[in-house]
């Protein structure tokens, strides 16, 4: 599916067939221009043969239901992956912003791939659109979408606000700008152009080191951009927004879950408004989890610094759909 091409395929038409269209895909979610039965049967036939609604995909559910991941299949042979999470009255989407990653994180497996492409903003918004599609089977609607899954979001940075400020439209998802928030690995440049943004989205950045020699270690980007202008940013962005930052923290047993770690991070996010998100590691050949001890002693550290802290649920490990797991391969079902 291509909203690009749709929007220009109806260009020639009256403006009223566009509201229509964006009706039918948003709106009654349809899969197929033959059921758009408020468009006239030439529009349709032409519509189905230049922009198909068709989103090519396998789809793999975790044996708890609660978490989907959808392997997508793009026009030009490539595939992404995206992920559905359900947890108590909330379907939030997981989406992917490239073709892999440049980034080369030590702990995740969208770094070994490289980097391929960007996605399109069309490609962006499909990945919503299958989920919707699919939720509507149930009677249910996404509720949040996260800019967490396959990518740098700031290095597609046009797209992916072309994408969130289309989904916003009340023509099209209507989403509310809070429901949607971006995470980053720490490019400065795109830190500094959202906090412009008028738009309340959430900001989160993937710190999970408190020094520059522990996250130059397994995240290169430190090593460009180091700890102390990264919080600079941080900062300039609570100062000009006052819109609180999650801080994502993923435990990896050995390497960043020490009390000493805790501590440091506690001192290095002193007085700021942000929120530390824990996240427990998916076990790879290289890393393993923090076990709960670990964890939980280093929740007590930062909450006894004042520091805020939640720990994030665990979805999908067992469909590779869960945080660092998504490399875009056809696995078990």
């Amino acid at each position: 599916m291509n909203i690009e091409k749709i929007e220009k395929t109806l260009a020639i038409e009256p403006k009223y067939r566009l509201a229509q269209a964006k009706k039918v895909i948003f709106g009654d979610l349809i899969d197929d221009w033959s059921k758009a039965t408020t468009l006239p049967k030439d529009l349709i036939v032409k519509l189905e043969e230049v922009c198909p609604l068709k989103i090519e995909a396998e789809i793999f559910e975790s044996k708890d239901k609660n978490t989907v991941k959808a392997l997508i299949k793009l026009a030009d042979d490539l595939k992404i992956e995206t992920v559905l999470m359900r947890h108590n009255d909330r379907n939030t989407i997981c989406v992917s912003s490239q073709v892999g990653c440049p980034m080369g994180c030590a702990f995740c497996a969208t770094g070994t791939m490289g980097l391929k492409r960007n996605l399109t903003m069309g490609e962006i918004i499909a990945q919503v659109l299958l989920f919707a599609r699919l939720l509507k089977k149930t009677e249910e609607k996404i509720t949040n979408i996260v800019f967490m899954g396959m990518g740098e979001p700031f290095l597609n940075y046009d797209k992916v606000m072309g994408a969130i400020k289309y989904l916003h439209a009340p023509d099209t998802m209507n989403i509310g700008a809070r429901r949607f928030s971006i995470s980053t690995c720490g490019i400065l440049d795109g830190i500094k152009k959202f906090t412009k943004e008028e738009m309340e989205i959430n900001l989160a950045i993937s710190l999970h080191a408190p020094t520059d020699e522990l996250r130059s270690s397994i995240m290169p980007i430190n090593r460009q951009n180091p700890l102390k202008k990264l919080i600079i940013a941080i900062k300039n962005y609570l100062e000009e927004t006052h819109r609180k930052v999650m801080i994502e923290y993923t435990m990896i047993k050995g390497v960043n879950d020490s009390a000493q770690n805790a501590e440091e991070l506690a001192e290095l996010l002193q007085n700021m408004l942000v929120v530390v998100n824990l996240i427990p590691y998916n076990d790879t050949d290289l890393f393993q989890t923090s076990d709960a001890a670990a964890i939980n002693r280093f929740k007590t550290i930062l909450g006894r610094n004042k520091i805020s802290v939640v720990q994030r649920h665990k979805f999908g490990d067992d469909i590779e759909a869960a945080c660092g797991q998504l490399a875009a391969k056809s696995r078990k079902k």
